[in-house]
């Protein structure tokens, strides 16, 4: 190795594919191998017992020739044994033919010098009565595979046959048989090397070149960055089903996102559900999500120009939008101070300019009437709210309608004698509801405009019902006022306050719905329910 060269330079890591094609091509070598091996085993092993069968066969055959029962029996040596040996052996194509007498002496032989000498392998077995089969032994004639039976005049055994086969014969047979096996081995091998080279290149597209080491990164990565956001994540596939999604996204929609639902069986907004079903980008579509406004924006995602499905993103704005609409609320009552601040500073300049010209008695007189219009002022809008926060709202709209040259007036039936236990979901029901009655009277041609809020304490449950003078609901607008965007307002970014006063009435057991539509003689009649909204009054 170089001085200084890392050892990866030298021999660099290989390729995860490439171990896998190097893998399966040897797994498949050694099967092959191993199975012709195998095979080359039992070829062999059947070839010399089919031999064997063959040489017994034909030892049989002679063995229960009479002519050579009796040669056997007399112990002739040569003669007819010899020419029946022979024949057989001519017509058989076998090694040899030997004829022996009980005590192991060549009667007939292939070589007629060795009539009259023992055998050279063991005729025991035979002797004894015993068929000898498949038994390898080099003779006098060489290397061979020989059966043995013996040859029997009546109950005594009197000599035996034994007839052998070259092995040359076996191999060749075995090498015709072992060639055709390894031709379909290595036909196997071949198509075993072209399927793993499949499979790999299968692998390699599927991974898109990527090393198991870089997909485990990979993967620690996502669930680092999805779990890492403050902002919800949900991911879909090409068939609308949910792949990735992170626990804020769960949170923040306040509902089960189990991977592989179909989008369409999720209880989402319908103003999410039209954004995925039309398929076009979304960037900071506002959505009602439980009691949470939420920031939504989504993004189709392509590889190589194949649509994967569609990411969307989730941020939380219930916090913002609940300071921006005390901050409305806060705008309007400084609107109103300041109006007022106004009327005081010129009352106070007018009053000044009678005293500095000696009119005392007008200045007297003008400041009765001051004193009288003053006092006859209800107090926050009357003495039959007692909840500061409510008294706080309906004075900062009174201020509002106004200065739009409206009349907001709160009825003589109302009564709420407790405060409140959660002043935004009463605001947030209340706020909207007188908004949107007072832009709906400001909108219509009949005047003078006004809205009239009634409040009525029924134990623990507040029922509020707001009326406007407008020209009321159309009527195309009343099965999905309170769905997300809906609105008869033109300018952007509305159709968010009825939804949201409907999902705060609701999550307290409540609701809000439109009692009367109105019409061309009178406006539209919103009315809520909140329960638990009040403290008990005592006894």
């Amino acid at each position: 190795m170089f001085p200084g060269m890392p050892k990866s330079a030298l021999f660099p890591r290989m390729r995860f594919t490439r171990q896998v094609l190097l893998l399966q091509i040897g797994v498949v070598a050694l099967v092959v191998g191993l199975g012709v091996g195998l095979f080359s085993g039992l070829l062999r092993s059947a070839l010399a017992n089919q031999y064997g069968e063959r040489a017994l066969a034909v030892a049989k055959s002679v063995a229960t020739d009479p002519v050579v029962i009796e040669g056997a029996a007399a112990r002739q040596q040569g003669g007819a044994l010899q020419q029946r040996s022979q024949a057989v052996q001519l017509r058989t194509d076998a090694l040899f033919v030997v004829i022996t007498d009980d005590e192991g002496i060549r009667l007939a032989h292939p070589t007629p010098d060795a009539i009259g000498q023992p055998v050279s392998t063991s005729p025991a077995e035979a002797l004894a009565g015993n068929d000898v089969t498949t038994q390898y032994d080099d003779g006098t004639l060489g290397p061979s595979v020989r059966s043995k039976t013996p040859i029997r005049q009546g109950d005594r055994v009197v000599g035996e046959v034994s007839v052998g086969y070259k092995i040359g014969e076996l191999t060749g047979d075995f090498n015709r048989l072992l060639i055709l096996t390894l031709a379909f081995g290595g036909g196997a091998l071949l198509l075993g090397v072209g399927a793993s080279a499949l499979l790999n290149r299968r692998l390699r597209r599927v991974t898109h070149g990527l090393e198991p080491h870089e997909l485990t990164e990979l993967l620690y990565e996502r669930e680092a960055v999805l779990h890492g956001i403050g902002e919800g994540v949900l991911a879909l596939d090409g068939q609308q089903r949910v792949s990735v999604r992170n626990d804020e996204a769960e949170r923040l929609l306040d509902t089960e996102l189990p991977v592989g639902a179909p989008m369409a069986e999720l209880e989402l907004s319908p103003r999410v559900h039209k954004a995925v079903a039309e398929g076009v980008p979304v960037d900071n579509l506002l959505a009602v999500a439980g009691n949470r406004v939420l920031v939504v924006n989504s993004r189709a995602v392509h590889r190589d120009d194949r649509p994967l499905g569609t990411v969307l993103t989730f941020r939380d704005r219930t916090d913002l939008d609940t300071l921006t609409r005390e901050l409305d609320g806060i705008r309007s009552l400084s609107d109103g101070l300041r109006a007022q601040r106004h009327e005081f500073a010129n009352r106070l300049h007018t009053l000044s300019g009678l005293l500095q010209l000696g009119h005392h008695a007008e200045a007297e007189e003008y400041l009765q009437t001051l004193t009288e219009t003053t006092a006859g002022r209800p107090h926050a809008l009357g003495d039959s709210v007692a909840d500061p926060y409510l008294q706080a709202l309906l004075v900062a709209k009174t201020e509002q309608a106004q200065e739009k040259g409206m009349e907001l007036k709160l009825a003589d039936d109302s009564w709420v004698p407790t405060t409140v236990t959660d002043p935004i979901a009463a605001g947030t029901v209340i706020g909207n509801l007188v908004d949107n009655a007072l832009h709906a009277a400001r909108m219509s041609p009949r005047r003078p405009a006004s809205v009239e809020v009634a409040l009525l304490a029924d134990g623990t449950t507040l029922h509020v019902s707001v009326v406007d003078s407008g020209s009321g609901v159309a009527e195309e607008l009343r099965g999905t006022l309170f769905d997300e965007g809906v609105s008869s307002k033109i300018a952007p970014g509305h159709g968010l306050g009825l939804a949201l006063a409907r999902q705060a009435a609701r999550a307290r057991g409540g609701d809000v719905w439109l009692a009367d539509p109105g019409g061309p003689s009178s406006g539209a009649l919103f009315v809520a329910k909140l329960p638990e909204l009040l403290v008990e009054a005592a006894e």
